[in-house]
């Protein structure tokens, strides 16, 4: 049974906060990477140039990020009845892939620099110091974005703040590393920039094989259909249910179930027991439409 009138995918308080806490990050990344980035360079420091590169592709996934709320937004046409959430997803496949290609990056250049162990120079204070700073805004980043994330209910926008978790924790290697250079250990800060690009390729792992199941029609987690049935189940007139099947699209889902009634009812009865049906599922879960069909019993 087609929906009379589905839900809108976005809303415009969504897209504003998605896109503000966006800005934000893009303005901290791009002060970051520059001070991490001329520092880094200047105090001889490879794990803070590593650390550089990592704020660096944070502000390529930010801007990702707003180019997949901008077209997730709209609304569906005939190329896309669905609508473009899923835009969001190809981006967080996006964000996992450029942080895979990072981390085998860091990993390259440590190995090269740990071949030779001689030439690595002492790294200035001045880089310990900015790791810190660095580690605090990060840190700080990442709490304002998952709780933004959590308050528009967006995996985009929690896979970009864990994204700036992930440079907290190699900000706090970083630290470490330039600490132990300080003190008389050479090979720390290479080793540093070495589990920065492990830390990262593996985040990237992460986001990219999620998502990747997602845009092959992965059905919802067991908590969310068993939700779902609960709520069918308890409409007035459902005497059963089969065929349930989900599938998810962007942050939402796409519902598909066949609902048993009694064989006696109207076409105009069953279908209103459907609309109940469907709206008590669409009420408070995160569901985009529900497909029903209406088997006599």
């Amino acid at each position: 049974m087609p929906p009379t009138h589905p839900l809108p995918p976005e809303t415009p308080d969504r897209q504003m906060a998605a896109r503000r806490s966006t800005w934000v990050s893009i303005w901290v990344n791009l002060l970051l990477t520059g001070a991490q980035l001329i520092v880094g360079l200047y105090a001889h420091s490879q794990a803070l140039v590593a650390d550089a590169i990592h704020s660096l592709s944070d502000l390529v996934s930010d801007g990702l990020v707003l180019v997949a709320n901008k077209h997730g937004a709209k609304a569906p046409d005939a190329d896309h009845p669905y609508g473009h959430l899923r835009f969001e997803t190809a981006a967080t496949l996006g964000i996992g892939v450029l942080l895979i290609m990072v981390g085998l990056g860091m990993l390259w250049g440590s190995f090269q620099r740990l071949q030779d162990p001689d030439l690595i120079p002492t790294v200035h204070v001045t880089a310990l110091y900015v790791a810190l700073v660095t580690l605090l805004a990060k840190e700080g980043l990442f709490r304002y974005l998952l709780r933004v994330a959590h308050r528009v209910r967006s995996t985009l926008l929690v896979s970009n703040a864990w994204h700036a978790r992930s440079d907290a924790a190699s900000s706090l290697v970083v630290a470490l590393g330039v600490g132990a250079n300080l003190a008389g250990l050479p090979l720390a800060d290479p080793l540093a920039a070495l589990v920065v690009g492990l830390m990262i390729a593996r985040m990237g792992w992460k986001f990219s094989w999620q998502a990747f199941n997602d845009l092959v029609d992965r059905a919802a987690d067991a908590d969310t259909e068993r939700a779902i049935r609960e709520r069918i189940l308890g409409t007035p007139g459902v005497r059963g249910i089969h065929d349930l099947r989900t599938r998810k699209m962007g942050d939402m889902v796409w519902v598909e179930v066949d609902i048993e009634m009694d064989g006696q009812l109207t076409i105009e009865a069953g279908h209103a027991i459907a609309v109940e049906a469907r709206r008590r599922v669409m009420a408070d879960l995160p569901v985009l439409d529900v497909m029903t069909h209406f088997d006599p019993v």
